[in-house]
């Protein structure tokens, strides 16, 4: 087995007793391969040992690592998540070639991708970020607008909202990551809430927290997680291209 594979059997064991601590079970919670700034060959390994789902923050990077893993003939399809911040101009790109949107943040972001997503391709799966420590220069919506956006978000056509994100800055220590994955929990009972007092139809659909990372999995776990996104654990350690 590969390096990637024994990583991968140790995060999902990480992640089985996360849950048996919590009392959840073992399914209850799904894992995404964080797969930014690593090649396809990394990706067919993390696949060939069982992973389906995997995440990209870089669209462009993206685009082309999809097409190169999707000419590797490999035996079941692939799900790609967007999950880095997303402007206007790249819109375009992740409606075409992605499964999964994470961090939706503004109406207008949420417009576009409804209108560009092709007509042969299965909803959008997105979900709505939001910034639960409040720091001025971090993407996502305010907790206390989240509600107001998802219920508009619910309305487009060829997206289908299926719940909240979050990237809550690194903690040191259990319970004080635990306080603040408890809030993003908060956020994501409260939109579920208000959907079904609503009305809106496939308001059920919003099962998805997508929220904690290698460093944090037990707490975001133990707060309610439904989706881990597991970068470092699995492929290691990242090199970052010099900026420029």
């Amino acid at each position: 087995m590969t390096t990637i594979g024994n990583n991968l059997q140790q995060v999902r064991a990480r992640i089985d007793a996360a849950c048996a601590h919590a009392g959840r079970g073992a399914g209850e919670v799904s894992l995404l391969a964080v797969s930014k700034t690593f090649g396809p060959e990394a990706v067919r390994d993390a696949a060939l040992a069982g992973q389906l789902a995997f995440g990209e923050n870089y669209v462009q990077e993206a685009v082309e690592k999809i097409a190169l893993v999707g000419a590797m003939g490999l035996p079941q399809r692939l799900q790609w998540h967007c999950i880095g911040p997303l402007q206007s101009n790249k819109t375009r790109l992740v409606a075409a070639h992605f499964d999964w949107v994470h961090t939706v943040d503004r109406l207008k972001i949420a417009e576009r991708l409804s209108e560009q997503r092709p007509g042969d391709r299965a909803p959008l799966q997105v979900c709505i970020q939001v910034n639960v420590d409040g720091g001025p220069t971090k993407a996502g919506v305010a907790p206390g607008e989240a509600v107001a956006l998802a219920r508009a978000v619910a309305q487009l056509p060829r997206l289908t909202l299926r719940g909240v994100m979050a990237i809550p800055d690194a903690m040191e220590g259990f319970e004080a990551q635990s306080a603040v994955h408890e809030r993003a929990r908060g956020v994501w009972t409260e939109v579920r809430a208000a959907l079904a007092s609503d009305g809106v139809p496939g308001w059920e659909r919003v099962d998805t927290l997508s929220l904690g990372m290698t460093g944090d999995l037990e707490a975001a776990v133990h707060a309610g997680s439904t989706m881990v996104r597991v970068g470092s654990g699995i492929f290691g350690g990242r090199h970052y291209p010099p900026a420029g």
